[in-house]
């Protein structure tokens, strides 16, 4: 149980499922309440799922909108309710269609389900809230699902941070970034010539003796 709701079983998605009980797990090692990790109102802003949504998941039930526009329109209305200016308002439909770079117009069809939305809409305007690709499209099993991955992570930070010098020296001064962007060249000759740019740096960077 996690304060109130059981882990999903086999009527929820595998990969749901499996992250709950990651997320469970890293919880207990940190100490923290399973309602806290597992707050359906901030998961439900999180991912774009409606809170009631998110709470049948969560207990194991085969839940979610189907219709792609219905869960456009879902998100679409929980991310102009909950994203909002820095003065607290919601933005305006000419906001936000002069953000996402389409007509007043375009932006009132699609807020009132009277246009269907393409996919460069939806990439539009999740840019202009900034969310994350797939947030007003993503089936709702997959959509929290991946607001429970970002959770784990979060939490591995906190747990490698408490009791791993090591760890916390790579978060602290972005070792990680330097060694992801590294991987990602495609051979160990690139990869050598990284490590010579960093030693030359290193050099160039000493104290001189006086």
């Amino acid at each position: 149980m996690t304060d109130g709701f059981s882990v999903p079983g086999s009527t929820a998605t595998v990969p749901l499922a499996a992250s709950v009980a990651r997320v469970a797990e890293l919880a207990d090692k940190l100490g923290l309440p399973h309602g806290e990790v597992f707050d359906i109102h901030q998961l439900s802003e999180a991912s774009g799922v409606p809170a009631d949504v998110v709470g049948a998941l969560l207990a194991g039930q085969r839940a979610g909108e189907p219709d792609l526009q219905a869960r456009f329109l879902q998100r679409f209305d929980l991310l102009r309710r909950t994203r909002l200016k820095p003065n607290g308002r919601r933005y305006t439909q000419q906001e936000i269609a002069d953000g996402a770079g389409m007509s007043r117009q375009q932006a009132g069809a699609l807020i009132n389900g009277d246009r269907r939305p393409t996919m460069e809409h939806c990439d539009a305007i999740q840019r202009f809230f900034k969310v994350h690709a797939g947030f007003l499209t993503a089936e709702d099993a997959d959509a929290l699902d991946g607001a429970l991955q970002r959770t784990e992570q979060t939490l591995l930070q906190d747990f490698a941070g408490d009791g791993d010098p090591l760890e916390r020296l790579l978060q602290d001064h972005g070792v990680r970034g330097i060694a992801w962007r590294a991987a990602q060249l495609p051979t160990d000759k690139h990869r050598d010539k990284v490590t010579e740019w960093l030693d030359m740096l290193l050099e160039s960077v000493k104290p001189t003796e006086s």
